[in-house]
């Protein structure tokens, strides 16, 4: 072979070159952009992301505490995203859409009634099971419940479960891919539980109103 002949690569494939979002790419990004990150990420996703960045806290100088505060923050602020998508949703959605989906007047005098009545607790029991989080928060927006009511009732919700993924990341982080498998499996059975229970009570409510 000739030696001014530069021998050809291989191009690299798809797989080999697109950036892949893992739990081990969290962790470096972490470590490497610290509080500022962690507020952008746990916005996105909470859970997992607030047992790396514990994790992370006890390895470095980052403040546990502070970390803990960025969270809840962080977490405040997708949830008001969420509210914000179900309160002004709607209206970008045309009416022939609206009736197909099943919207109408009655069905959102139902809603707005059960949030007035029941808001609170709702929001309570969809933060802390997680699954149905990203539901009732839209739910909410879309009821008009008062923003300043639909945050007093996160933030109660937000910081126990906050302080639970941080207890499990600060003393267990180092198997955070294992807990990151434990997160969507409890969450994939909760989520199941719940569609079930809800299609077994409007099972119930149809009977007992055709009796």
């Amino acid at each position: 072979m000739c030696p001014c002949r530069r021998p050809r690569r291989r191009p690299a494939s798809r797989a080999e070159s697109a950036p892949v979002f893992t739990t081990d790419a969290v962790m470096q990004m972490i470590q490497t952009h610290g509080l500022w990150l962690i507020f952008a990420l746990a916005i996105i996703e909470g859970p997992i992301v607030t047992v790396i960045a514990a994790y992370v806290a006890g390895l470095s100088t980052l403040n546990i505490y502070v970390v803990f505060w960025v969270l809840v923050v962080a977490d405040l602020v997708g949830d008001l995203i969420l509210y914000m998508v179900g309160r002004f949703g709607r209206g970008w959605i045309p009416q022939s859409w609206q009736k197909k989906l099943g919207f109408n007047g009655h069905r959102q005098d139902r809603l707005d009634s059960h949030f007035q009545r029941q808001g609170g607790r709702t929001l309570i029991i969809g933060k802390l099971t997680h699954s149905a989080g990203m539901f009732v928060l839209m739910a909410s927006g879309a009821s008009r419940m008062p923003v300043a009511r639909f945050l007093f009732f996160n933030f109660i919700a937000t910081l126990p479960k906050t302080l639970f993924f941080l207890m499990i990341g600060y003393s267990l982080g180092y198997a955070y891919k294992s807990i990151d498998s434990y997160i969507y499996r409890a969450s994939l059975i909760v989520l199941v539980l719940l569609v079930v229970g809800g299609v077994i009570w409007i099972y119930r409510r149809r009977g007992k109103g055709a009796s």
